[in-house]
């Protein structure tokens, strides 16, 4: 996969809410090509909230989001699902998201590699761990070959081992000139990522 063309991602005055309860107000951070921000806070501080905005699934109150492409075409998402049949091998389902991406089908074994689940290819997901299935659906999502990657808790069901191959993976995407924005409980220690906490609304 070739690097990215330039894309910024820009947040001004961004103000949320849910179910009528303001969760965020006055919001705004700005990410360049390369560059990784981890958004932190409670239950109920907005996080996914966030995400599933800058994700173009939600409108925002107030505020605005700057991108140099259309969010259906900059976004790659990754929420609590990772997009996979429970009777579908991994070749089926990953080849079905390629194909829908525009991607070569022959991207998927180096990316299968990256996240150590390559031997687990004609496994049906339904016969894998959670852990081994957040890895296959950050395969997906990389396939999306997009920009900006919004990562809602993608370290949640991963060990040691599959949190370093996930901090492996966003330095392969930095380094194309992606960008990614993950809200975390875990602790992830990626290189220079800057850390933004939500709070409560007062």
């Amino acid at each position: 996969m070739t690097p990215f063309q330039p894309v910024s991602l820009a947040v001004e005055g961004l103000a949320l809410s849910r179910g009528g309860l303001r969760l965020v107000g006055g919001l705004g951070f700005a990410l360049k090509p390369g560059e990784a921000l981890l958004l932190t806070g409670a239950n109920g501080t907005g996080k996914t909230t966030l995400m599933r905005t800058l994700a173009g699934l939600v409108r925002p109150d107030e505020g605005r989001i700057s991108c140099e492409e259309p969010v259906e075409e900059a976004v790659a998402w990754l929420g609590h699902s990772d997009g996979l049949k429970p009777g579908e091998s991994l070749r089926m389902a990953l080849r079905f998201w390629a194909d829908i991406h525009g991607a070569s089908r022959k991207t998927i074994l180096p990316l299968m590699r990256k996240l150590d689940i390559e031997p687990l290819i004609d496994r049906p997901a339904g016969q894998l761990s959670r852990g081994q299935q957040r890895r296959a659906g950050l395969v997906r999502m990389a396939l999306a070959n997009r920009p900006v990657w919004l990562l809602d808790e993608p370290a949640g069901p991963l060990d040691g081992a599959g949190r370093e191959r996930l901090a492996d993976l966003v330095a392969w995407h930095r380094s194309r000139g992606g960008i990614v924005l993950a809200a975390t409980h875990q602790t992830l220690d990626w290189p220079d990522a800057g850390h933004l906490a939500l709070k409560a609304a007062a």
